[in-house]
């Protein structure tokens, strides 16, 4: 009787899947964009340079998890996220799988999937994630992509203490990416911000 819901289930799935890459969605899917340095790209397990390949319960692998992947097509999500997209560095586990896994736990994805849209990229200053950097069109590139798949939930936001000194700096961001492709003020999530309560 399990494993029958359980194919049921991953049938049920993996229709949805199509049509969440094709655009059309039938599985609502609650997208959580990932972003900052290195932080949130994943360091966790990397000795040395290389990924021990250790992976926590917290953030295995679920068929109800997905992300965009750097050639912006969505897959079953897996530590490390940001591997394809942070590739000047080793990465490692971070905070997204944990994440999507606590969103699933206290009923969110609205009975549908979580996708996450990795973004972070380490080394970087907050002031390289200016509108009209490099980064910053990646960033809007990617979830332009993943908002065909579903809603934008929320921005992630975890950068390192080199910019945390001063809570303008938070502000600032806030302030220069307005109205490019959301609300900050309802959705941006800074685990910097948290510091400056």
């Amino acid at each position: 009787m399990d494993l029958m819901c359980v194919l049921l289930g991953f049938m049920w799935v993996m229709e949805g899947v199509k049509g969440v890459q094709g655009g059309l969605g039938e599985v609502s899917m609650d997208i959580f964009v990932l972003a900052g340095q290195s932080n949130m790209a994943g360091r966790g397990g990397v000795v040395g340079g290389k990924w021990d390949g250790k992976v926590p319960a917290e953030c295995g692998p679920s068929p109800w998890v997905w992300r965009l992947s750097a050639g912006l097509e969505w897959e079953e999500a897996r530590e490390p996220l940001h591997a394809d997209i942070d590739v000047a560095k080793t990465c490692g586990v971070g905070p997204g799988m944990a994440f999507a896994r606590e969103v699933l736990r206290v009923g969110g994805g609205g009975g549908g999937l979580v996708g996450l849209v990795p973004c972070a990229v380490g080394g970087t200053k907050i002031g390289e994630w200016s509108r009209g950097s490099r980064l910053y069109d990646e960033l809007v590139t990617r979830v332009k992509r993943a908002m065909r798949g579903g809603r934008i939930r929320a921005m992630l936001w975890y950068q390192g203490e080199s910019d945390t000194v001063r809570e303008k700096t938070v502000r600032d961001i806030k302030i220069r990416w307005r109205g490019s492709l959301w609300t900050f003020d309802s959705i941006f999530i800074s685990l910097l911000s948290l510091l400056f309560r």
